[in-house]
């Protein structure tokens, strides 16, 4: 027998996978090439995909190169004007719009390179996108698709005409002969849909492919309400003898947020610095590496309180040193189910620096619940409104705020910020702070707060914009809900909607990750 013949070398491989973000410039130079006379996309617009919803974006591969790409987000349909542009769909092409709970996946783009076309790579990639309509039991794909060759017949036609014309097989249309082969049916014609697609004369076709394998689920229906019950604990700093004592005063205020039947309790920042009021050490730079020490036993405490109780806390925050031998100052998040994350304060304060040599973190995060997505900023982090807005950008509909403050003045900085960052979002902000006395305490002698939940101003949300807040300087708890359902409704047709509006093509913030 002769050599074999190395079939390998005559292979092409071609396969459908989630975008990276070092595919970035290779989809927006595919652009270019695909829609020449269209503003093609920003980085940062890729960016804010793959940031909000990443398995909606994808892309077709054939040896290792890029040949045709597809976005999507997932949105209620009924929400939308029945003539809503692309940019109202999108929120101008960054989908910070996208509803983790919605019912419609929405395709925003589709291209195949012009060398590629006719070996069904648009094709692959709708049925990529039927499969995740399926995957995720959506009840449809929604698209707003081009009619690029009507340009050519609107001089004789109307646009229903035209869209009739090839709906018959009469005209041939790259783009809608290809949906309705492709199983999609025609909702109506909207104008105006993209201003610059001068081929289609700025008209869109509505298609719809229905999911028949799509099932009903109890929680997955229009919510007239969505309350999230949030306790807010502040804490006396008062002289404590040991670790147990701190634990018994935990644990009675994790009970009583439990009797409310509170979705969250929130304990203040570093309000475990207690624990030096008995370990006698009056260096504060000796007096925080000795309190990272009780880190295990902090964890153990509040991982076992919040499944006992039943309830998601946010364990203030903690002097934690990490293998570096760094201490860094750590927010806990202890879900009701026993899993644990963390967010390390990234804007150490001088007082931090200068008594502590506290190091900062580095990494803005949000947190999946059983209450939807949510946030920790701790302390000065909130005084700083990128954080904010990256948190918004990432899902975050509750910003959580342990903090501790000596005065009057800043206590005052914290509140205002919180406020604003509330606003400025359209989210609920959540600040709870130590009060109370530690003499003999460097550093941590003297406290004032006045905790507080924050809304957004607007007609459904509480009049001043304050959910609820405490007494100031004493001890007790505060407990609140807040309706995550009119936070969803207020960003879409609020009285002002400062996500929607906000000037993307002048401003925005590069998150470097």
């Amino acid at each position: 027998m002769g050599e074999k013949l190395d079939l390998t070398q005559f292979e092409k491989k071609m396969i459908i996978r989630s975008m990276r973000h070092d595919d970035i410039d290779k989809i927006i130079e595919l652009q270019s090439f695909c829609f020449p006379e269209m503003e093609p996309w920003k980085v940062d617009h890729l960016e804010s995909h793959l940031s909000i919803f990443k398995e909606g974006q994808l892309v077709a591969e054939l040896d290792g190169e890029i040949i045709g790409s597809c976005s999507s987000l997932i949105i209620n349909f009924d929400e939308y004007d029945d003539r809503h542009t692309w940019d109202d769909v999108t929120d101008n092409g960054y989908i910070t719009n996208h509803n983790p709970d919605g019912y419609n996946l929405y395709g925003i783009e589709v291209m195949v390179h012009p060398e590629y076309r006719r070996m069904k790579v648009g094709h692959r990639l709708y049925e990529a996108r039927k499969d995740l309509a399926r995957q995720l039991n959506l009840k449809s794909i929604i698209i707003g698709g081009r009619i690029p060759n009507y340009h050519k017949y609107s001089g004789e036609m109307s646009p229903r005409e035209y869209v009739d014309a090839v709906s018959m097989h009469k005209i041939y249309d790259p783009v809608l002969s290809f949906q309705l082969m492709n199983s999609f049916t025609l909702m109506r014609i909207n104008p105006n849909y993209l201003p610059d697609d001068k081929k289609s004369q700025k008209y869109a076709t509505l298609m719809e492919w229905n999911n028949v394998d799509y099932r009903p689920s109890s929680k997955r229906h229009f919510k007239t309400s969505y309350p999230v019950r949030i306790c807010v604990v502040q804490y006396m700093m008062r002289k404590i003898n040991s670790f147990e004592e701190f634990a018994n005063q935990v644990e009675y205020f994790t009970d009583v947020a439990s009797d409310a039947k509170s979705d969250f309790v929130v304990f203040p920042e570093i309000f475990t610095s207690q624990l030096m009021s008995f370990l006698n050490i009056k260096s504060p730079s000796l007096a925080v590496r000795k309190l990272t020490d009780f880190t295990e036993e902090y964890i153990e405490l509040f991982t076992d309180l919040a499944v006992r109780y039943n309830v998601n806390i946010i364990g203030g925050s903690h002097f934690v040193k990490e293998e570096d031998d760094e201490i860094y100052n750590i927010a806990y998040l202890f879900r009701r189910d026993g899993t644990i994350e963390k967010q390390y304060k990234i804007h150490i304060t001088p007082n931090e620096r200068k008594w502590w040599g506290i190091s900062p973190g580095d990494r803005v995060k949000v947190f999946d619940t059983d209450c939807g997505k949510i946030a920790i900023q701790i302390c000065y982090d909130i005084e700083f409104p990128e954080l904010a807005r990256i948190a918004t950008d990432k899902g975050a509909k509750i910003i959580f705020t342990p903090f501790c403050t000596e005065d009057r003045q800043g206590y005052l900085r914290v509140r205002y910020c919180s406020q604003a960052r509330a606003v400025e979002n359209q989210i609920y902000t959540v600040i709870s702070g130590t009060v109370g006395n530690l003499p003999q305490t460097e550093n941590m002698d003297i406290q004032y707060a006045q905790s507080a939940i924050f809304a957004p101003s607007d007609f459904e949300f509480a009049r001043d914009g304050i959910v609820g807040e405490t007494n100031p300087n004493i001890e007790m708890v505060m407990i609140g809900d807040v309706d995550l359902e009119v936070l969803r409704r207020q960003r879409q047709s609020g009285t002002v909607r400062q996500l929607k509006d906000r000037r993307h093509d002048i401003y925005g913030i590069n998150h470097k990750e």
